[in-house]
């Protein structure tokens, strides 16, 4: 028998206000396992992320994590639950590394925050040097290393970003990836929504949206099998 997925949402549907977005969107990650999103602008990818992480109420379906339903639980329940959300912009720009840290991590109890912010520090060796700096005197790319940062200080099962690689030069989306993969290695899973074909290197499932619409759900190598696929989503 198949193990029962970290994070299933069956049949989604919502929106904003009376413009529905998602159409019985479908989607399942596996515990440990690295989900990856893929869709155009406007595929309704931010929408779906909202929903499972309590920001927008679920019109129908349901959202499970963990073996429990939370279609109707509050966000600040989830992220106790175990899930953590990094959108675009990830940070609060006014506030310094620490707290941006501090607040990522908000409902750990104190020692176990302590902990694990020494070992982001470790991880992310610029932001340690710089922890008293606003977040805003940050570069684009150390912006977004923060961000990531902020998401893991809660010590999450399941880290959730929105277009990690918006706003970043080839070689930052390098780098991001590279970060990930190592706390990936470490038994983190990730559902990462995202246009950008290089983070396919990290998927070991994706699934495609496209008019609030799950389409193609499989491996990387499927994909890229599929000559239609091939070419919408990498320009072939």
């Amino acid at each position: 028998m198949p193990a029962e997925p970290l994070l299933a949402a069956r049949g989604i549907e919502s929106g904003y206000g009376k413009v529905q977005v998602l159409w019985g969107a479908d989607l399942l990650v596996g515990a440990r396992q690295c989900v990856v999103l893929l869709g155009p602008n406007g595929a309704g990818k931010t929408t779906f992320l909202k929903v499972l992480l309590g920001l927008l109420p679920a019109w129908r379906g349901e959202a499970h994590f963990a073996g429990e339903n939370i279609t109707l639980w509050p966000s600040d329940r989830r992220v106790r639950r175990g899930m953590a959300y990094m959108s675009e912009i990830g940070v609060f720009t006014a506030l310094s590394i620490a707290d941006n840290l501090a607040i990522g991590g908000q409902f750990s109890p104190p020692a176990t925050l302590r902990r694990q912010i020494d070992a982001l520090y470790a991880a992310f060796p610029d932001l340690a040097a710089r922890r008293s700096a606003a977040a805003g005197s940050l570069s684009g790319g150390q912006r977004k290393m923060l961000g990531i940062a902020k998401a893991l200080a809660g010590s999450p099962r399941l880290l959730v970003m929105d277009e990690p690689s918006a706003g970043l030069s080839p070689l930052f989306v390098g780098e991001v990836i590279a970060i990930l993969r190592q706390f990936h290695r470490d038994g983190l899973a990730l559902l990462i929504a995202e246009q950008n074909v290089k983070f396919l290197d990290l998927a070991e499932h994706v699934i495609t949206l496209e008019g609030g619409r799950t389409g193609f759900s499989g491996s990387v190598a499927a994909l890229t099998a599929d000559d239609a696929l091939h070419r919408a989503y990498f320009g072939l």
